[in-house]
This record gives C-alpha cells, structure tokens and sequence, in this order.
C-alpha cells in the first residue's frame, strides 16, 4: 500500500511538471543583469529579451541589479523560485573571480544554479590612451624597462580580469607597473579616455567608441586570433607573450532545481534568437562577439576549468578576499 502511495506521488509529481513545462511561460520573465545598464552583457540580454518576448508572447523584464561586484543581484536569482521565471544573465566573473574576492558570499558558485547557455564569448584587447608612446604589449614592457614605476593600468576592481592580466605580465617580465582599480569599467574606461592611467583591457565593441573618438588604441589582441574590427593589431602571443590572455563570455542561468523541460525550453529560444544572422551580424559579431550558444554542460565545464587557471593568477597577483 505505501509502496502504491509513493508511486501515485511520483507520477502526480511528474504530471505536475510536464503540465508546468507544457505551459511555460504563461506571465512575464524576469532577467536580472547584475550590472549597471550600458554594459555589453545589458545591452545584448535587452535585444535578447526583445525577441524572447516575441516568440513567448510574455513581457520579459530585464531588472538591473548591481552591488558588490554582481554579486548582489546574483544572490536574488539564487533565492528565487526554480520555475524559470527569474533568470541570470552574467559574465564569467560572476561564477569564477568572485569566490576568490569574497570570504563568503550569499550564493554558490557552484551549486546555486542550473547553467543554461554559454551565449556569446569575446577575447579582450589591451588598450592605452593614445597619448601613450608604446603601440604594442612589447612596447610597453619595453618601456616599462627604461622607466620603472612611470606606467599604471586601470581595471574594473581587485581580482578582475585587467587586474589579472596585467598582474600576469607584471610578474612574467619582471616589470614595474602600478594597478588603479574602479568601480565598474565604465569609471574605468572613462579615466583611461581621460589619461588618468595609461592602460587597461576591455572587448571590442565596448572599446569601439572610445577608438572612433581617438581617445584610445588597441595594442594587442590577448586571445588566439586577431578580431575583425582591428585586424592589423596582432596578439599578445604574436608579440611574445603567449600566457597574456583573457576573454569574456556572457552566460545565461536559472536558479538550481528549475525543472530540466524548462530550462531545455528557454536555452532552445535563446540558441535560436542568437542563430538568426541578422541579430547575429547586428547585435553579436559587429561588437566583437562569438555566438557560442552552448548547452550546460559546456558552461558548467568552461567554468570548472576557468576556476582552476584563476586560482593561479590570483595567487600570483596577491589578491586577498575581502
């Protein structure tokens, strides 16, 4: 008899989440950015949005929330409801860097979430102002040799990924260049445009305004390949410094124990929005982004590995969490 009960609950619980599936969405998403609007992961998950709107005839809501180097925003997704109707979008330092910057921090990195698509990834360009005299990485290592403590590299805050980079070369070639961190890239783009610090690193597309207006230049590519709006700048293995690199991916998540149907739904609509070519031509490649539009395993995978290689250079750059 209890043997009978418990199967009984089963298949009622089954039913309940086929029906829950079959039905999704039936009210409005929300999408929560843990970052401030402008962003290059705000402004694709709003075109994203759009078209999901479209396609599930339900208003998706994307929500900024920002603190604490994204993990403020971070921690609501975690404590939500696992229904698929509150979503994360965010970038690899999220899930990587921040457990190495915070003694505790209000989600696992982990365990909290159910990876739902590697959406898009991009390497990133080291950049100076152009009234910076090196035009190349060697350039700048060179220079940094002649003139000791005379250079500095903005970031995004302790333990980001310019803070990493530039704390990589630093040590491989034994150079002397001082770290000003800002809150966030836009502050830190903004100095850099400004002349406050010399270098720093950013994507593409987030850099190509700042490059149009001459404020500044890409040096090296710190990827594999060189990318399509700056093809004449080689990089950062082609000048000689083949461990100098660092790339971005915007990640999509659900709060763990959102029901497998639902989350194969919306990474399905997701695959599909990034696969038409001309949101892909118009809101990924022209900004220097790769579709990548992957499963979770690959997200869960790429960010095992990514945690592995960080925890190195964050030992080696002396970050100490807070």
């Amino acid at each position: 008899m209890i043997l009978r009960r418990l199967t009984t609950v089963c298949l009622l619980a089954a039913a309940a989440l086929t029906a829950q599936a079959q039905s999704y969405p039936s009210k409005p998403i929300t999408i929560i950015v843990p970052f401030a609007p402008g962003g290059g992961i705000d402004v694709l998950t709003r075109a994203i949005g759009v078209k999901l709107s479209e396609r599930w005839k339900q208003p998706v809501i994307l929500e900024n929330k920002t603190g604490a180097g994204s993990a403020i925003g971070t921690a609501q997704v975690a404590r939500a409801a696992a229904d698929g109707y509150t979503l994360l979008a965010t970038v690899n330092q999220t899930m990587v860097g921040n457990r190495f910057l915070y003694k505790k921090l209000a989600y696992d990195p982990d365990k909290s979430f159910e990876p739902i698509s590697m959406m898009v990834k991009a390497d990133q360009l080291i950049v100076a102002n152009t009234q910076f005299p090196a035009n190349t990485l060697k350039e700048v290592v060179e220079l940094a040799r002649k003139k000791p403590g005379t250079i500095n590299y903005g970031s995004y805050g302790n333990g980001s990924q310019p803070h990493l980079l530039f704390s990589a070369v630093k040590d491989r070639e034994k150079i002397d260049i001082a770290h000003i961190p800002y809150n966030g890239i836009s502050p830190n783009l903004t100095a850099l445009a400004a002349g406050d610090v010399q270098l720093g690193s950013a994507s593409a597309g987030v850099i190509l305004p700042l490059v149009q207006a001459g404020k500044i230049k890409p040096i090296a590519v710190a990827g594999d390949a060189p990318i399509s709006q700056f093809p004449n700048v080689t990089t950062t293995t082609q000048q000689g410094y083949p461990y100098a690199k660092v790339s971005i991916w915007y990640g999509l998540f659900a709060p763990a124990g959102t029901p497998p149907e639902i989350v194969t739904q919306i990474r399905s609509a997701v695959r599909e929005v990034l696969s038409e070519p001309h949101f892909a031509e118009q809101q990924v490649i022209s900004k220097g982004l790769t579709v990548i539009a992957g499963d979770g395993k690959q997200l869960r995978d790429a960010i095992a590995k990514e945690v592995e290689v960080t925890a190195a250079m964050i030992k080696a750059a002396g970050v100490v969490a807070e």
